[in-house]
């Protein structure tokens, strides 16, 4: 049996689909039931609704999941983000806890989880040094693991879709000469699916995610502009600009500050840049596509 978090989110809905149609009927059957844990279950696909066994609450809390997870031997992990957190390393600590907790009362065998490039490399990174730190966390457990480890998702820029449309730019923290390595939700929807029918694989592993373009963020705004047929600039800010944006639009302090270390050890150590290799097999779709299959009708409308 499998047990998907965040089914409404960019991956999780994703995910949910290949799960429950994958052509591969053998590992379907084998892989059993499908359960999802959702705050909300009016916002679940509506031909996902029926198919699934449904747990409503969050994931953070071990009674929500340990019902979830009672017979079921797999989990697709992501702590979602919240901009009102007070704590960075508190709210991914409190995801994980539930985690921990739930894999030592049920058995869970094998978990998936959605983390990030920078392992021995980032520190003082905010988000990425604290979806690090569960890893280890989790993996401490005993339990199979692998986390999916992508660099910069595309789907970040679809938040600009007004401003992309309105003003003709999208703003960037980075640094006008690095290249930032990216990768497509729908990629790692599609590994995190094919981990989650195989019950051959153990242990610990991380499963980079990186897609086949180095593009610096004037290379990222040329291909929009071509595939929108309309001039698109990058506007890059520096990490303090972001912070206060952050706070600004309603962030906590302590959210905004983590994000804005972490585009500082971006800048610093160039672990989402040109020296990470592109993975065809797990992350295959290239910006332009992406471009030209997602952003474009999220722009035009």
């Amino acid at each position: 049996m499998i047990v998907v978090t965040t089914p409404t989110g960019q991956i999780g809905r994703r995910l949910l689909d290949l799960l429950l149609d994958t052509p591969d009927g053998a590992a379907r059957k084998a892989a059993g039931p499908v359960r999802v844990v959702v705050r909300d279950p009016a916002r679940l696909a509506p031909h996902a609704r029926d198919r699934v066994e449904v747990f409503q609450g969050s994931h953070a809390d071990p009674a929500v999941l340990g019902a979830a997870c009672a017979g079921a031997d797999r989990v697709f992990w992501l702590v979602p983000p919240d901009p009102a957190a007070g704590s960075v390393e508190g709210h991914f600590e409190t995801f994980t806890e539930s985690l921990c907790q739930v894999i030592g009362e049920q058995g869970v065998e094998r978990v998936v989880a959605v983390s990030s490039l920078g392992r021995g490399v980032a520190e003082d990174a905010g988000q990425i040094s604290a979806s690090l730190a569960m890893d280890d966390t989790i993996a401490a457990t005993g339990v199979h693991y692998r986390a999916l480890c992508p660099p910069f998702l595309m789907e970040n820029l679809l938040g600009q879709a007004e401003s992309i449309r309105e003003h003709g730019e999208f703003r960037l923290a980075m640094a006008e000469d690095r290249v930032l390595r990216t990768c497509a939700t729908g990629d790692i929807a599609a590994t995190a699916a094919r981990l989650l029918l195989d019950a051959a694989w153990t242990g610990r592993d991380d499963v980079p995610l990186v897609g086949p373009d180095a593009l610096t963020a004037q290379g990222m705004a040329e291909v929009v502009s071509e595939v929108l047929g309309r001039p698109v600039r990058a506007r890059l800010t520096s990490a303090e600009d972001y912070r206060a944006a952050l706070v600004s639009r309603g962030a906590s302090e302590a959210w905004a500050r983590g994000l804005a270390d972490m585009t500082r050890a971006l800048d610093a150590k160039d672990f989402y840049g040109a020296a990470a290799p592109s993975t065809p097999r797990t992350a295959p779709t290239g910006f332009r596509t992406w471009c030209e299959e997602t952003l474009k009708p999220a722009v035009l409308g």
